[in-house]
């Protein structure tokens, strides 16, 4: 896992940028503006989000529109992928036990 994504993402500005640009591309300008902060903190949390490979900036004529790269977040849903296996056959064994627990006070009660 790429240490530098969950680092960029780590920081709520950021999050919050990456939750703009998953409904649709931004300018920096509209980030900017959507977020209440100066154009240039918008830039600064772009270039870390940029360098870590979550977002790509283009430029058209003199606005840079913002997008989301799929790639980063691909590999974030592989490494998180192997914790959901761990957590379902935790919740699988968790749910044999409650039904042996439930089949045995049944019995139990049953004797009575």
């Amino acid at each position: 896992m790429n240490t530098a994504i969950l680092s960029a993402l780590a920081e709520p500005h950021r999050l919050h940028i990456v939750e703009l640009l998953a409904r649709q591309p931004l300018t920096v300008g509209e980030i900017a503006a959507r977020l209440q902060m100066r154009q240039p903190q918008a830039s600064k949390h772009l270039r870390v989000l940029s360098d870590a490979g979550v977002v790509k900036v283009e430029a058209v004529a003199n606005r840079r529109i913002c997008t989301l790269r799929p790639e980063p977040f691909q590999e974030l849903d592989q490494w998180l992928n192997t914790y959901r296996q761990l957590w379902d056959d935790r919740f699988d064994r968790l749910d044999e036990y409650l039904q042996e627990l439930q089949q045995s006070r049944t019995t139990d009660s049953d004797e009575k």
